[in-house]
């Protein structure tokens, strides 16, 4: 049952640990999945541990610890990201589309960004040098362009958290 955000965030980082309760490449028990012909990921000068990459996504000089980087994410340099599921996106970001944001972040994780414990939904953005660690340990909040359910941040779907924010 995923009927939660908490049942959900858990069943998710399940799937970075090496004795995780299900597979899905258990050839008794296979899982199919809708080809989508994309890219394979792209790793650039980081470290990652216990955590699943799918395709399309571009890390570049991050460290990522279990967690889930979903389809076509971008996270840009000097990342930290830990126990957090990041979904990904609908589609690539163009340079061309990039030029007419004004001051909106580019789509994905930007430079510098820390986030522990978290739910980054599709087509997010989140601007350079933001931190979301809920250091506070806050269980219920709304701020601007994320949440706190249970103890867990959430940046919905089409969310953007401004450069530098910190929660």
């Amino acid at each position: 049952d995923v009927g939660t955000i908490g049942a959900y965030y858990d069943a998710n980082l399940m799937l970075t640990k090496a004795d995780a309760p299900f597979r899905f490449d258990d050839p008794k028990r296979p899982i199919y999945t809708r080809a989508r012909t994309l890219p394979p990921a792209r790793v650039h000068e980081c470290t990652l541990r216990h955590s699943v990459l799918t395709e399309g996504c571009t890390l570049v000089k991050g460290t990522f610890i279990e967690s889930v980087i979903g389809v076509r994410a971008v996270v840009r340099h000097g990342a930290a990201i830990s126990r957090s599921v990041l979904v990904g996106a609908d589609f690539f970001e163009t340079e061309e589309d990039a030029l007419g944001l004004g001051e909106t972040p580019r789509l994905g994780i930007g430079c510098d960004v820390t986030i522990d414990r978290a739910i980054i939904d599709k087509n997010a953005r989140i601007g350079d040098g933001c931190r979301l660690t809920n250091e506070a340990q806050i269980r219920e909040a709304d701020g601007d362009g994320w949440y706190i359910r249970t103890g867990i941040i959430i940046v919905p779907k089409n969310g953007v958290v401004k450069p530098g924010t910190v929660v």
